[in-house]
Formats: structure tokens, C-alpha cells, sequence
């Protein structure tokens, strides 16, 4: 797994541009607080789970409890409610599908980018 650093909320408007290139099937965020164990469990499971090409579809990983302000500007943009463990599946621009806690699953995330 190769998790990209999201750490500045300046980022944003580049991963939504990388999110509509045609070369991928857009982004995923992991939004992980490193203060919790059902978020290690998560993203244990993710990375251990992970079967899905890097240039197919980017991975980003934020801290969210040292990026808290990123975070919110996250739920913001893409009109998600925040939550964590979160991931965030973004496609041309837009928030298509995202899960937390439990729901996270690399099969559904599979799924979603190849519907």
C-alpha cells in the first residue's frame, strides 16, 4: 500500500483535479485518528486487505488529529459528515461513495470503482 501524506488543506483542489483524471478511477482518503483503535484496526485492515493498483486508484492518508483542520475542510468540500475511521472515495471532483468504522471494506471500494 502507498499511502500519499494529506497534510494542508491546499491540497484539496490538486486531488480534485487528480480525482478527474482519466489515467485513474479517481482518489481514495483515509482519514485516520491515531488515537484510536478502531482506526488502527481499520487501516491494519485496508493495507492488509489492499489488492488494487497504485496508479489505479491514488491513496492518501490523513492524520486527522494532526490535521484536524484539513479534516473539516474535507467534510466541507465534500459534503461529508465527519467520522473516523473514515475513507473518502472522490471521483471527478465529487465524494461518490465514503464509509466508517465497520463499514470500511476493500471489496466495496473495489466495487465502487468498478461500477
Amino acid at each position: 500500500m502507498n499511502w500519499k501524506p494529506l497534510t494542508s488543506v491546499n491540497q484539496i483542489p490538486t486531488l480534485i483535479q487528480e480525482s478527474k483524471s482519466e489515467s485513474n478511477s479517481g482518489i481514495l482518503i483515509f482519514k485516520h485518528s491515531t488515537r484510536c483503535s478502531v482506526s488502527f484496526l481499520a487501516k491494519k485492515n485496508i493495507e492488509s486487505d489492499w489488492n488494487i493498483n497504485s496508479e489505479t486508484l491514488p491513496t492518501y492518508y490523513l492524520d486527522l488529529i494532526q490535521y484536524r483542520g484539513v479534516s473539516n475542510q474535507l467534510a466541507e468540500t465534500f459534503d461529508v459528515m465527519h467520522e473516523s475511521p473514515q475513507i473518502l472515495l472522490i471521483a471527478d471532483g465529487i465524494c461518490r461513495y465514503f464509509a466508517s468504522h465497520s463499514q470500511i471494506s476493500v471489496k466495496e471500494i473495489e466495487n465502487q470503482i468498478t461500477n
